[in-house]
């Protein structure tokens, strides 16, 4: 039966993707890819060989409407990303809309997504939090900031290594410098690494180094 598969990918350890992930990635008859080449990397580890076609955020205006009636004419589709699961802050949404609205089956496999293990590792509490992933860079930001500072829930955001002590700097202005807050890159890679403590002393820790990799940061929400 025709459908539409929201595969997960490894975010580093490439032994992170499920058995049935790399099963269907090789029954489908397309896998729509962030990036051919990153994907193409993926799929020749594992010695797959199907057929991949480009759909990032610079296309998936143009190019939902064509995939779901390939879908409705009886075609079988994966959508993958660069790494972890697509439509978390990544394309993939307006495909899934555009699918369900066209009566086509959705099915998002379980797997890899980069802010779990790091929300879980941060030590803050996990059993009510708001996922933000990355901010708005201009327009609004200042905004949002002031309005992060009044939430109780533990917050999760994506954010760029460039970019990071800026962000922990106005977190520290906003939300006070004392606030916890962990910082977890790399995850799944041979570098990955968890540094925990008060904005202000992860502002101190990473303003002395170079940061690479890709950053979540997890902030505890305001205390009573």
């Amino acid at each position: 039966m025709s459908k539409l598969y929201i595969i997960p990918t490894p975010i580093g350890n490439l032994e992170d993707i499920t058995l049935r992930a790399l099963r269907i990635l090789k029954e489908v008859n397309v896998i729509l890819a962030e990036d051919t080449r990153t994907t193409g990397h993926l799929l020749k580890h594992f010695f797959i060989e199907n057929k991949l076609q480009s759909h990032h955020l610079h296309n998936e205006h143009k190019t939902v409407t064509e995939i779901a009636e390939r879908i409705k004419n009886g075609e079988t589709v994966a959508l993958v990303s660069d790494a972890g699961t697509p439509a978390i802050s990544d394309p993939g949404f307006l495909l899934v809309r555009e699918c369900i609205k066209n009566g086509i089956e959705v099915e998002c496999l379980p797997g890899a997504t980069a802010f779990v293990p790091a929300l879980v590792n941060s030590g803050l509490p996990c059993e009510s939090f708001v996922f933000y992933g990355f901010l708005p860079q201009k327009k609004g930001r200042q905004t949002k900031l002031k309005e992060l500072a009044e939430e109780t829930r533990t917050m999760i955001f994506y954010e760029s290594p460039f970019r990071l002590v800026k962000a922990l700097e106005e977190f520290a202005q906003y939300l006070g410098s004392g606030r916890r807050a962990s910082i977890s890159r790399e995850i799944s890679k041979i570098f990955e690494e968890t540094k925990r403590g008060t904005l202000q002393e992860l502002i101190a820790y990473f303003s002395q180094k170079t940061v690479k990799g890709e950053i979540v940061i997890v902030v505890e929400g305001k205390q009573d």
